[in-house]
């Protein structure tokens, strides 16, 4: 295991993937921890800044695989839909839908963060080098 793959990277791929796995983190303590309390709405908008931040850095990374329109992928989709569901997510906690927030933000962790990312670990990917080794 070496970050050097990573840290060799363009700089979007570099601030996306450390969003991203600062988001993971972070949402792992937040899946984890009280809700209602301070620290809980502190870091759910520390967490919320890191997926906007991972979604949008994204449109900046384009690989030469899977592309469908222009320099697009499928997983670009993602990132148009994972910004709409932080908005729907903060919305249902303002008005108090607990439930809503919390399977909002649960599907926005599973999908966004553990499912995008082990396909960030398919061979030829950098992750894939950074775990695996080149």
């Amino acid at each position: 295991m070496s970050l050097q793959p990573l840290l060799d990277a363009a700089a979007p791929i570099l601030l996306h993937a450390f969003a991203a796995m600062a988001g993971f983190a972070l949402g792992v303590v937040q899946l984890a921890a009280p809700k209602g309390t301070l620290s809980h709405r502190v870091f759910g908008w520390v967490w919320v800044a890191l997926l906007a931040v991972t979604a949008v850095s994204s449109f900046w990374i384009h690989g030469e695989s899977y592309r469908l329109w222009r320099e697009w992928s499928p997983i670009h989709l993602l990132s148009v839909f994972a910004p709409i569901m932080l908005v729907v997510g903060v919305v249902h906690a303002r008005r108090h839908r607990r439930r809503a927030h919390a399977i909002t933000m649960i599907c926005i962790f599973i999908g966004a963060l553990v499912i995008a990312g082990v396909f960030t670990l398919v061979p030829g990917r950098i992750m894939h080098s950074v775990v695996f080794g080149g």
